[in-house]
This record gives C-alpha cells, sequence and structure tokens, in this order.
C-alpha cells in the first residue's frame, strides 16, 4: 500500500467525492456546496487555507485527511483536522491509520501545541478507532456554530 502525499489540484474532483461520500455517510447529503473550483482556489490558490493529504489504492484516491492552522488561547498553535475519510469500500484496511499517522506527524513537523477534530458521538466506529490511538473523546464539550443564516440572523439582532 502506499504511503499518503500532499494533494494536488488535479486531485480535487476526487477529494470532493470523498467529502460528498462522507456527507452522505453523515445523513448530511445535500449539506455539501463546495465546488471543484472553490476547493482548488481555497487549496492551491494564491494563499492557501488548508493542506489536504491524500492515499491512493491502485492508481485511486482512497482516502484523504484535509487539516488547516488554528490558535488556542491556553496552548498557541494547534492543528484541526477537520476531516479524515476513507471511503466506504477500503475501510478497514489500514488506510485512516496511515493518514491520521500522516497527520500527526505534519502536526509534529509544525510544532503545534494540539491537534484537534470533531466525531459524531454516534459514529461508534471511528470513536473507538481515534481512541485506540490515544486521542481523548471529550464527551463534555459540545460544537457551537452559526451558519450564514445564522451570521445574518445575529448581525440583524445586534442593537
Amino acid at each position: 500500500m502506499n504511503q499518503p502525499r500532499l494533494a494536488q489540484k488535479q486531485d480535487v474532483p476526487r477529494i470532493l467525492e470523498l467529502i460528498q461520500e462522507l456527507a452522505t455517510f453523515e445523513k448530511e447529503a445535500d449539506a455539501v456546496e463546495l465546488s471543484v473550483s472553490q476547493l482548488e482556489e481555497d487549496g492551491f490558490g494564491e494563499q492557501p487555507k488548508f493542506t489536504c493529504f491524500v492515499l491512493e489504492v491502485e492508481n485511486k484516491i482512497e482516502g484523504m485527511a484535509l487539516v488547516y492552522p488554528r490558535y488556542s488561547t491556553w496552548k498557541g498553535e494547534v492543528l484541526h483536522l477537520e476531516d479524515l475519510i476513507v471511503s466506504e469500500a477500503k475501510r478497514g484496511q489500514g488506510l485512516g491509520t496511515k493518514l491520521l499517522d500522516k497527520v500527526i506527524r505534519y502536526a509534529k513537523q509544525l510544532g503545534v501545541k494540539r491537534v484537534s477534530w470533531e466525531v459524531l458521538d454516534w459514529n461508534d466506529p471511528a470513536i473507538k478507532f481515534y481512541e485506540s490511538k490515544g486521542a481523548n473523546v471529550m464527551r463534555d464539550w459540545d460544537v457551537v456554530q452559526l451558519d450564514e443564516q445564522g451570521i445574518e440572523h445575529y448581525l440583524n439582532n445586534i442593537n
């Protein structure tokens, strides 16, 4: 099996397919709004907003991990793992481990203080996988966010 590598612009259509596959798995099939061109610009334009690693099996990308920098007021620089995706057909074959290994090595290279990510509370296989790697699943924290509509609503209600 190959090792993960940095994604290239020509990988973006397959990366978007994997993102859509994950959205379907997470019961949010209609939630993906990104286009190939937006992902290309955001990841491979003049000011890349993320780093992506991909893993090929038999010349087809079957896994990806997308990360970007964040900052903790308690720790300093941290790396956020937005998504670690392995195609459904290739799960359980060690691809997720290889991708997570790559992310953690990259984090060490950057000198960050922490790597963080979210996992759905019903995704038991992923939770068990992360815990088996020594990750702390913080069950006493909830994710808080405002979507575009929420941002507009918030701004419209500021006095």
